[in-house]
């Protein structure tokens, strides 16, 4: 303790939680759920002790009633990690104690668990405080659903945490606007679990605040949460989250590269068999993996919850207007919902695209397809449930009509919505399906420290920023914007475990890509020259002499002279090195993306050799 007088019940504790958090034998973490429960369980009986010392330990006798020791947070909720911090609160009627008596109280408690190295997030509150935080801060309000008393007055921290539940479902209504900006701001922010290389477990899209997210609006009533899978992967998450503790010895929720190869050993990805290198880099594609299946199933859950939140407020209005719900002319029956019908079985409903009434998704190949550009043009979300019935769809590789391949064009063409497309159709497994090359890239982390993204959702963003405008301000015709589209999407499809040159794998791939996707000859062989040539424009420029025509006249040979295809290449070189999202800083920007120094020697290449063309 602070005084140096006595041994504490919670001396040791941090390197209790640790000794009692470490790997089998086997160096695998195993039933992480139990030793979170145990955890859990030594804090709050050490914490119990610490309150009856405190108590001893005041110069004041402390009441039985009026004044009580409490948890929030992942203590309350169960969910201690092995470095986790503990959130705690002092709740106490206001003529229980004084101020000179709380602070004496509070200094007994807190001092302590200082001296024993575990971080600390504390506070002293009345019910009306607490009450007072939650109604005005939305974060707090996520942190104090779950309220779980330690010692002391446990009526009055059960009464409080009462209070605020129900004041939380009073409120929901109005703020579930608010709580569902909360979750836009860190996808922005932070974005999604299952695309970024070093990802925030925590903050990130698919992450554990999204999975309080979805507690709370289960709290609110407003609609039943997900059981099952989703259960099981933000168990799963919680197990990454204390191998991240374990190996970078602190509480933090930044997965970064130093500690990859060691959860991912630890959460048993790694076959102990392989060499050393190949194990390291297999095992952190593993847990690349296993973070996008359980980012996207979180993400998933979190939306169909709030949708179906959103979907009882819209439904909630005409029960307070009963005898509005009928009419004489529809002979007293409740009216049908109203779809508009945006696209061949696809319609618009309370903001949401659905299946058109009738429409059976395992009788049409191109719904899927349909649902996706109309949500791209539209700026529309896929209901939930639609998206779980269009992998019904009988899509086939090789099977590829007009029709597909137009709205294929369609769906990369729309731009920034793309992202978000993407991102929910892959989530039912949708572009593998139609394009299986897709899978051998998908939720791959690159290795790069230019790159922030993982190898797919980079391609998809470089798709999304390529236009019709010519670098020269003219506009591609349509088969040469749709090459330079198909290139977009496909530009790293070859970056393969121990590939050297994708570029030049890339472009083996595409032409049997577009070939079975039914493209024409031209159009599959514009692509396929993009794809192989992606990096060339960027390196001449910073490896060459622009002013040396031998540079030129060469690189012009390897266009075929082709005026359109070095447009073609500048924008998607463009796109591609903008869309890196560097992590690692100004200097790795400034070597790898796309700053006003790389456009400008970029430009100056092409420049070249444009002329010599």
């Amino acid at each position: 303790m602070k005084d140096g007088a006595m041994a504490s019940a919670v001396d040791g504790l941090k390197q209790r939680f640790m000794d009692m958090s470490q790997p089998d034998d086997a160096g695998i973490y195993r039933n992480g759920s139990a030793k979170r429960k145990a955890r859990t369980e030594l804090a709050m009986q050490c914490l119990t002790e610490l309150w009856q010392e405190a108590c001893k330990g005041v110069s004041f006798s402390v009441p039985d009633s009026g004044i009580g020791f409490a948890s929030v947070g992942s203590l309350a909720r169960g969910q201690l990690g092995p470095s986790s911090d503990l959130d705690l609160v002092i709740i106490y009627e206001p003529r229980a104690l004084n101020d000179q008596q709380l602070n004496e109280l509070a200094n007994k408690l807190w001092y302590p668990l200082w001296d024993s190295g575990l971080d600390l997030d504390h506070s002293i509150r009345t019910r009306a405080q607490c009450e007072e935080v939650t109604d005005h801060d939305l974060p707090a309000a996520m942190g104090w659903l779950d309220v779980k008393p330690i010692a002391g007055d446990t009526e009055l921290i059960q009464t409080t945490a009462t209070s605020i539940l129900e004041r939380w479902r009073k409120a929901a209504r109005k703020r579930l606007p608010e709580l569902l900006d909360s979750a836009k701001s860190r996808l922005d922010e932070f974005g999604r679990l299952q695309y970024i290389n070093q990802p925030d477990i925590k903050e990130a899209r698919g992450g554990l605040r999204d999975s309080v997210l979805v507690s709370a609006l289960a709290a609110s009533w407003l609609a039943d949460r997900p059981h099952g899978s989703y259960d099981e992967a933000v168990e799963r998450l919680l197990d990454v989250r204390d191998c991240i503790h374990l190996a970078a010895g602190k509480d933090t929720n930044l997965l970064l590269t130093p500690y990859q190869a060691k959860v991912a050993a630890m959460l048993g990805l790694a076959d102990p068999t392989w060499p050393e290198n190949e194990r390291a880099a297999y095992s952190i594609d593993d847990l690349q993996t296993l973070l996008a299946r359980i980012g996207r199933r979180i993400s998933f859950s979190l939306d169909s919850t709030a949708s179906r939140a959103e979907h009882s407020l819209t439904h909630e209005k005409p029960r307070f207007a009963f005898f509005q719900m009928f009419s004489q002319r529809a002979g007293g029956r409740r009216e049908a919902p109203q779809f508009d019908v945006v696209a061949p079985g696809v319609a618009k409903h309370e903001g949401e695209l659905v299946l058109a009434p009738g429409v059976d998704p395992a009788k049409n190949a191109t719904l899927a397809l349909r649902a996706a550009v109309a949500s791209g043009e539209f700026g529309l979300p896929i209901n939930p449930s639609t998206l779980v019935n269009l992998k019904n769809c009988p899509i086939h590789d090789n099977q590829w009509d007009d029709e597909s391949r137009e709205l294929f064009v369609r769906l990369l063409a729309c731009g920034p919505e793309l992202l978000d497309v993407w991102e929910s159709i892959d989530f039912v497994d949708i572009p593998g399906r139609w394009m299986p090359e897709w899978l051998g890239i998908r939720n791959r982390p690159s290795a790069s420290a230019a790159h922030r993204y993982t190898i797919d959702r980079h391609m998809v963003e470089v798709a999304s920023r390529l236009t019709r405008e010519t670098p020269s301000g003219g506009r591609y015709d349509d088969d040469h914007f749709k090459a330079l589209l198909l290139a977009g999407i496909t530009h790293d499809i070859g970056k393969r475990a121990f590939v050297r040159d994708h570029a030049a794998e890339g472009a083996r791939h595409v032409p049997v890509i577009l070939k079975r996707m039914g493209y024409a000859s031209e159009i599959i062989d514009w692509v396929t020259v993009l794809v192989r040539e992606h990096l060339t424009l960027s390196e001449y420029a910073t490896g060459k002499d622009p002013n040396d025509p031998a540079v030129a006249e060469e690189l012009a040979d390897r266009l075929h002279h082709n005026k359109l295809l070095l447009d073609m290449l500048f924008d998607l070189t463009r796109a591609d090195g903008s869309s890196l999202g560097a992590t690692a800083g100004e200097s790795i920007t400034k070597q790898y993306g796309w700053s006003k120094w790389r456009e400008q020697i970029v430009h100056g290449m092409y420049a070249a050799v444009r002329a010599v063309m």
